[in-house]
């Protein structure tokens, strides 16, 4: 999916709701446990009944490496599923991948090519050779992490390095890398007075914002600093929507969740 074609859905659905499907067997309704894939049920349920209100979905890849070949089979069911049904919406890979250049390749084959994923995230800790890997692949996107939502993010994201935060470095640096036009970044809805400032130094990038809802991060707070001409933004709300419900109504539960957060945003077009 190209960026403009990722706008243009942000207009016609009037949201920039990505929503997180990090499905957790010890989480989801036990009535599922009985089916013979209770992750691709539990998943094809709320793609099903939120697709209208949301313009992406991000898959957190541990909640399915944890689960073996069972895991990866349902992730790729999953795929299969979104592709063919609603190939309008966009893909994230929550993977944070990144290695040395001949790794980087694979790791974007396996998620670009073999389970044709729009994008993922990748830790940029190992720089330019680590990253162009992935911009290589055309109208695919890659999602470094820049400012994360988790406490950890001061251990190192925040400390001056000659003389600037190691974030601003990412986002400077990044920008001139191969094919940056494909690049997108990590900015934790609990960081949201740090946007005003990254929206100077990628004022027309896409920003991925976790941590609204469950987490705590602030929608109204995320607009205010960080949109741009094209919206630039795609805020996930993962746990928030997905497990509304412990019940029979999980999905439709979902679907009120997802409503209230994409209402909120529908105030900005």
């Amino acid at each position: 999916m190209t960026t403009e074609e990722l706008v243009n859905q942000i207009q016609l659905k009037k949201s920039f709701l990505c929503i997180g499907l990090d499905t957790d067997l010890d989480k989801i309704p036990p009535h599922l446990l009985e089916g013979e894939d209770p992750i691709f049920e539990f998943n094809k349920a709320i793609i099903d009944a939120t697709q209208h209100l949301c313009v992406a979905y991000k898959l957190n890849i541990a909640f399915y490496e944890a689960y073996g070949l069972k895991g990866w089979q349902a992730l790729e069911k999953t795929m299969q599923y979104l592709n063919s049904n609603f190939p309008e919406i966009f893909t994230i890979a929550d993977a944070k991948r990144g290695d040395i250049g001949n790794t980087s390749t694979r790791y974007a084959r396996a998620f670009f090519e073999e389970l044709d994923f729009d994008s993922i995230t990748v830790a940029p800790y190992m720089g330019r050779d680590s990253i162009e890997p992935f911009l290589a692949f055309e109208s695919r996107h890659t999602i470094l992490l820049a400012l994360t939502s988790n406490p950890g993010a001061f251990d190192f994201q925040t400390k001056q390095a000659e003389g600037r935060e190691l974030y601003k470095s990412v986002l400077e640096i990044s920008q001139t890398y191969k094919n940056a036009h494909n690049l997108m970044y990590v900015v934790g809805a609990t960081k949201a007075e740090y946007l005003k400032e990254i929206r100077e130094l990628v004022p027309d990038s896409f920003l991925l914002v976790p941590g609204v809802g469950a987490q705590g991060g602030s929608l109204d707070e995320v607009c205010r600093y960080g949109l741009n001409k094209n919206i630039g933004l795609l805020v996930n709300s993962s746990r928030g929507i997905i497990y509304a419900s412990n019940g029979v109504d999980f999905a439709s539960a979902a679907a009120e969740k997802a409503a209230e957060l994409q209402g909120q945003m529908a105030l900005q077009f």
